[in-house]
């Protein structure tokens, strides 16, 4: 009985390393389709293109470990996932280019309307940042915060809530991102981002083209704005 026990613990092994190098075959494969895309969208970038800073914060982060059961089989395709709740996990490119245009550095206090599964929360952490982020639907938040724990991502702290209210008593933010789309841009969030911050934020109704939007807040507390490209977002939902 003890020699079955211990073949069946083998073989279990066995099965699960030969499925977590399929995955990192997978994410590396998807990297590779990334930059190819990306060189595609440079004009509209700041810099020319993503950072490998940013690529290789993506490559870090294992996606299938942010997605349903059922869904882990799609985890590194280029395309967003159902996450329940009416939810998804962002398209990898979209994490990507909004990460990108924040230009994090290590340090920064990050502020995110929209916890999903917790997957752009890691990126920023990959990145060195300290995340405080809020998700309206309670179960998601729950789970996304005991998954970036179980996963040591340590500097994430999650907190169930309005996100567009933003999280006053830890602001305020070097920069902000907004996972989810408004017909506007909230202003307790304009208000709680530092002068020289940024924001990325997909702008517009959900039966209306929206844009990804990159705010600026100037020294003196003007705001700029800028339009990248159309995106597709669930909508922000609350009172408000």
């Amino acid at each position: 009985m003890v020699g079955l026990t211990l073949m069946t613990l083998l073989m279990l092994s066995l099965g699960i390393s030969a499925a977590e190098t399929d995955f990192d075959r997978r994410r590396a494969s998807l990297l590779s389709e990334l930059r190819l895309e990306l060189r595609q969208l440079a004009p509209r970038l700041e810099q020319g293109g993503v950072s490998e800073a940013v690529l290789d914060a993506i490559g870090s982060v294992r996606r299938h470990e942010f997605v349903p059961e059922d869904q882990r089989r799609y985890a590194y395709e280029n395309r967003p996932l159902s996450i329940g709740y009416g939810q998804t996990i962002s398209q990898p490119l979209i994490v990507a280019l909004m990460t990108d245009l924040l230009q994090v550095e290590p340090g920064f206090r990050v502020f995110e309307l929209g916890t999903g599964s917790g997957y752009q929360a890691a990126v920023l952490a990959e990145l060195g940042a300290h995340v405080y982020s809020m998700e309206i639907v309670e179960p998601l938040a729950e789970a996304a915060r005991a998954r970036l724990d179980r996963l040591g991502y340590k500097q994430v702290r999650v907190r169930g809530g309005d996100g567009y209210l933003g999280w006053p008593e830890q602001a305020p933010f070097d920069v902000i991102i907004v996972t989810a789309a408004g017909d506007h841009i909230p202003p307790p969030l304009i208000r709680q981002l530092r002068p020289g911050g940024r924001m990325i934020l997909p702008v517009g109704g959900r039966y209306v083209t929206q844009q990804l939007v990159l705010v600026s807040k100037e020294a003196d507390g003007s705001v700029t704005t800028r339009e990248i490209l159309p995106v597709r977002f669930v909508p922000i939902t609350g009172a408000h």
